[in-house]
């Protein structure tokens, strides 16, 4: 029996769980009565892009079925990620349209009317739902899958099968190529992958990691790195981070936050000395879907390298983890006394939703698996393709969410605790989805779709992992199954222009002809392609913790600097070119202008005659500005120094340009 305490510092109404809900991510299940099952198209995976592809087969007349691991369908859509990461809502079409509408509005949507929804889809398209059935074995006859199995013992038999898992378990059993981590740079010729140093949702103010502050022997506080974090670029193993999407409310008959069994008080002591320095709240108090925030948040970073490749029984443990930690989070949030009062009174104004997640007591079930296994095959979409550089010419759909990585392990760095890897690159326009990014190589499978962890380098799968494209790329692989049916080929044999046709009829957008603006989509100026030398923000010497980010433009390279209108005269950015030879040069600078940037910003320019000095107002702008033209010598005695002394307002630090002036 479960007991509840009245938390006299909350309002009267709210009551305080103590102990945490019954919450498993997986457990056995007795053998099923019914042994084997056959049809068209077998889909593994409640996901959104399961439930889709699995209506779209069978409004095409096949026998679709659906196997889903746990209990409920509709994966984070139904488990709390209600917000929906739209990117260019315009770009969304097709089924998943169809689906923002029956639901009734494109964000902010309840879990359970978004289930309500799926379940609506199933039911009018005659699709049978196999719940809690985990998937223990591939059968293959050469390179077709025949059969799966489950652990309750029944067989599921078809002529087409659908990974459409978070974690890709179906096509690792399958024998296909895949990969798990971050890749350098180098292997896609990208700029965003592997390792990234950059300031997004990490600590705004220095914070000593140490348990006895200052001192290196005293060991490191509860969830912080002592490893190598690696040099910027390098690949590794390592995932961004998952966690929970909270469903908040602070209406009077809120949920308290419950306290897990487990529950670790020195788990939060890094967070604790953090808001003694008086930051801004880390953490999302809204109504609805709360996300991580800032430095030390929901995610649960570097705990979740084990959950992709992990059996059933390691991804239980992690994901008890991961409730002990978040539920213990929030728990410290709302209860423990050492909390500043200013951040406490203002998170006990939160509390879980009820009616949401009621089996759980307002927790969600589901936890947000952000990345597992990625498919390898013919074409692998890469950063080029968000960048709309790599255009692909086969497209099932249209993705435009920018490139998005939460952070994947927490580290120190001179002295202090830094979060690494998160990244917030916005991308151009909406760009198309390669249909050969959603099925294997023929060679390892040729009956086998992939609409979930398709064929991606971390950094775009960072922008393709939205639920609605999901849905989308579930729409294509649907048709696209029932073609392969109906023609007797491969799935890889599928003719494109007569899936194009389907698509087209069926409401997809396969092409973006909007504009090339708006939220999420800056112009960006490949440095390779400017006259003269050019000095980008990753070359530059910095002093200071300056913010990366990417959300207004023009941007030179990736991104731009800033300073986060803190600790004026405390940062500097250093720009240092290598002249091939003595002359005359041009200095250009260029910043993204906005209404928040310093009208006084300080530049200093070191040249052949001595030191120049001069302030620009950032408010204006938007292209390359001529600020200074003298003389430089050979080699990398000159620089151009953007400082932050008396600035009133952000600072911004993107690139700086010479060009020689011909005699």
């Amino acid at each position: 029996m479960r007991t509840f305490l009245i938390l006299l510092l909350l309002p009267a109404t709210l009551v305080a769980q103590e102990g945490a809900p019954a919450l498993k991510h997986y457990y056995p299940v007795p053998e099923a009565a019914h042994k084997s099952v056959e049809a068209d198209v077998c889909v593994y995976g409640g996901t959104p892009g399961g439930v889709m592809m699995a209506v779209q087969a069978s409004r095409m007349g096949k026998k679709a079925v659906l196997v889903v691991f746990r209990k409920h369908v509709g994966g984070m859509t139904s488990g709390g990620l209600s917000a929906v990461d739209l990117g260019r809502g315009d770009s969304i079409a097709g089924i998943a349209q169809e689906f923002l509408t029956r639901v009734g509005k494109q964000r902010g949507f309840k879990p359970s009317d978004a289930e309500k929804t799926f379940l609506a889809f199933l039911k009018e398209a005659n699709v049978p739902i196999y719940f809690e059935h985990r998937l223990k074995d591939v059968k293959k006859v050469g390179n077709r899958i025949e059969s799966i199995t489950t652990e309750n013992g029944v067989t599921f038999t078809a002529k087409i099968f659908a990974d459409a898992s978070y974690e890709g378990d179906l096509f690792a059993k399958a024998g296909v190529s895949f990969h798990v981590g971050r890749e350098a740079n180098s292997v896609y010729d990208e700029t965003l992958n592997g390792v990234q140093f950059r300031n997004e949702h990490n600590f705004v103010i220095p914070t000593d990691p140490y348990k006895i502050p200052g001192d290196p022997k005293s060991g490191l506080l509860w969830g912080i790195s002592g490893e190598n974090p690696g040099k910027t670029g390098e690949g590794d193993k390592k995932l961004q981070a998952y966690n929970f999407r909270m469903f908040f409310s602070n209406a009077p008959d809120r949920l308290a936050f419950p306290k897990p069994k487990n529950y670790d008080r020195t788990k939060y002591e890094l967070l604790l000395r953090y808001l003694k320095l008086n930051p801004p709240i880390p953490l999302q108090l809204h109504v609805g879907d709360s996300n991580n925030q800032g430095g030390f948040s929901t995610d649960h970073i570097g705990a979740n390298y084990a959950w992709p490749e992990g059996d059933y029984a390691t991804r239980e443990k992690i994901f008890q983890d991961h409730v002990n930690y978040q539920q213990g989070l929030m728990w410290f949030w709302t209860n423990d006394p050492e909390v500043p009062p200013q951040y406490q009174k203002r998170v006990r104004e939160w509390g879980l939703t009820k009616g949401e997640f009621p089996e759980t007591e307002g927790w969600p079930h589901e936890i947000y698996v952000r990345e597992g296994r990625r498919l390898v095959s013919d074409y692998v979409m890469t950063e080029q393709n968000c960048r709309s550089q790599r255009v692909a010419e086969d497209s099932v759909g249209l993705a435009s969410y920018n490139m998005d990585s939460h952070n994947c392990q927490r580290v120190v760095i001179d002295g202090k605790v830094r979060n690494e890897g998160d990244v917030q690159i916005g991308c151009p326009k909406p760009y198309p989805v390669s249909y050969r990014s959603i099925v294997p190589k023929e060679s390892e499978c040729a009956n086998l779709f992939v609409p979930v962890s398709l064929s991606s380098s971390h950094i775009a799968y960072g922008s393709i992992r939205m639920e609605p494209v999901f849905m989308i790329l579930g729409q294509a692989s649907g048709t696209a199954a029932s073609m392969a049916i109906d023609m007797n080929v491969s799935v890889q044999k599928v003719p494109y222009a007569k899936l194009k046709e389907k698509l087209l009829a069926d409401k997809q957008m396969l092409e973006w002809k909007g504009p090339v603006s708006g939220t999420g989509n800056v112009k960006l100026i490949d440095p390779k392609k400017v006259d003269g030398i050019v000095v980008d923000n990753p070359q530059a010497k910095l002093v200071g913790e300056w913010a990366s980010s990417g959300v207004n433009g023009p941007i030179v390279g990736t991104d731009y600097l800033h300073d986060g209108n803190m600790g004026q005269g405390k940062k500097s950015a250093t720009f240092t070119p290598n002249f091939p030879a003595a002359g005359t040069y041009e200095v250009y600078m260029i910043w993204p202008p906005n209404a928040n940037r310093a009208t006084n910003v300080p530049v200093e320019i070191v040249h052949a005659d001595g030191v120049s000095r001069l302030t620009v107002n950032q408010k204006q702008g938007g292209d390359w500005k001529k600020v200074f033209t003298g003389s430089f010598t050979a080699g990398t005695a000159g620089s151009v120094t953007i400082r932050t002394e008396g600035a009133n307002g952000f600072v911004i630090a993107d690139a700086v340009r010479f060009v020689a002036v011909k005699r």
